[in-house]
């Protein structure tokens, strides 16, 4: 059974890096046109923040939840990720989240200010 379940992570990472790798020219540019304050809506009404953040600067409830804020996950891969995701993240099929209801989410992540440099923050710069 472990061994089966081990197959079955190898098989969705391969998946996803597949995705993530055919879509490497899709950037936000590239995304559908989203409604970032429907976004934001779906974003919180559907729990997203609960593990990656209401700015979605990540967490650590189940373990690394990643960045969304100005992501560079390319919009194919965000669908896909969504659709088929990897660890801990449930899935959203097509009959629970449409296309329109990602692209709107994708927007207000990127709408998001994404993380300050390093020299930005005083604390990190003594």
């Amino acid at each position: 059974m472990r061994k089966a379940l081990i197959m079955v992570n190898a098989a969705a990472i391969s998946a996803t890096v597949l995705l993530v790798g055919v879509s490497v020219g899709a950037r936000a540019q590239d995304a559908p046109p989203g409604n970032a304050v429907e976004g934001k809506r779906l974003y919180l009404a559907d729990g997203c923040f609960l593990c990656h953040g209401r700015a979605g600067q990540g967490g650590q409830l189940n373990g690394p939840a990643p960045i969304l804020a100005k992501t560079q996950m390319p919009y194919d891969g965000f669908t896909g990720q969504l659709r088929h995701p990897i660890n801990d993240m449930p899935a959203y099929s097509e009959k629970v989240m449409s296309d329109k209801q990602i692209a709107d989410i994708y927007a207000f992540v990127q709408s998001l200010p994404g993380p300050r440099p390093v020299k930005d923050v005083p604390i990190l710069n003594d």
